[in-house]
């Protein structure tokens, strides 16, 4: 018992002494390419995320998006430039991202319960040898608590509905205690509700301190609700607020000129 109670205070002390030193730009992309057999995912790619926004990342399909995010994890190694993490190379910045993956590249046959999956979120805080204390379950359920899970918690991953899923995943990130929550297409595959209740999430956790990067396609009601955006076909097509950014010609440049009618409703 006095094991694990030091090693809870060890655990407080480390976190604390982490984010105290967190200062600056949570996320630095600088002059960043990726080439793949010859042809660039990633074309030059620079911009810098302040702490504590909501960005989004609105692009075409296999505009680059999802390998940014790789990028950016550490999965992935530029062929040019580089990212930081609060000033870290994201090797070393493991422990402070959150990633959220696309519905499709996760395995839901996993036998594996919403509670399991938060507790996920602890190994990165626990390390590899020690087993979750009553601090960490304690955790946990305040994280199903807060996403309005705690009624599936021993319910199986895969029994789960697509916005129970992401939410579930959501509340993994919170366990983790991240500073950057990366999340790519959350919103596909999900109602009108459940996304709501994401975004409302998501603005929680930004209210909080925390910088939230998100791939989606969705052009209307969600869009006006980021800090930024970040608008991506392989290069940097423009970055900024919204109401600067979606403009009609640069809808049309993304998606062809199908899309500008959507820009009225940015």
């Amino acid at each position: 018992m006095l094991y694990l109670v030091l090693c809870e205070r060890l655990q407080r002390g480390y976190l604390n002494g982490v984010n105290s030193q967190l200062s600056g730009a949570a996320l630095t992309v600088q002059d960043v390419s990726v080439v793949y057999e010859g042809q660039a995912a990633l074309h030059h790619v620079t911009f810098e995320v302040p702490r504590g926004q909501l960005v989004g990342v609105l692009g075409p399909n296999g505009a680059g998006k999802s390998t940014l995010l790789n990028v950016i994890t550490g999965l992935e190694r530029p062929s040019t430039g580089r990212v930081l993490v609060y000033g870290r190379a994201p090797e070393d910045a493991k422990r402070l991202v959150a990633y959220v993956p696309q519905h499709e590249r996760v395995n839901w046959r996993f036998p594996v319960t919403a509670y399991d999956l938060v507790m996920m979120g602890r190994c990165t805080v626990l390390g590899l040898f020690r087993r979750p204390s009553h601090l960490d379950r304690e955790r946990v359920l305040e994280c199903l608590e807060r996403v309005g899970l705690t009624h599936l918690s021993k319910a199986s991953v895969g029994t789960l509905s697509g916005g129970e899923r992401q939410r579930a995943f959501v509340a993994r990130a919170l366990a983790q205690e991240a500073e950057l929550v990366l999340l790519d297409e959350a919103f596909s595959g999900v109602d009108v509700g459940s996304q709501e209740s994401l975004v409302e999430i998501l603005l929680g956790l930004r209210n909080e301190g925390k910088t939230i990067v998100l791939v989606t396609h969705d052009l209307t009601g969600l869009a006006r609700r980021f800090d930024a955006c970040l608008c991506l076909n392989h290069h940097v097509c423009a970055y900024g607020p919204p109401g600067v950014t979606l403009t009609p010609e640069l809808l049309r440049e993304l998606y062809g000129a199908h899309v500008g009618l959507f820009a009225g409703g940015i």
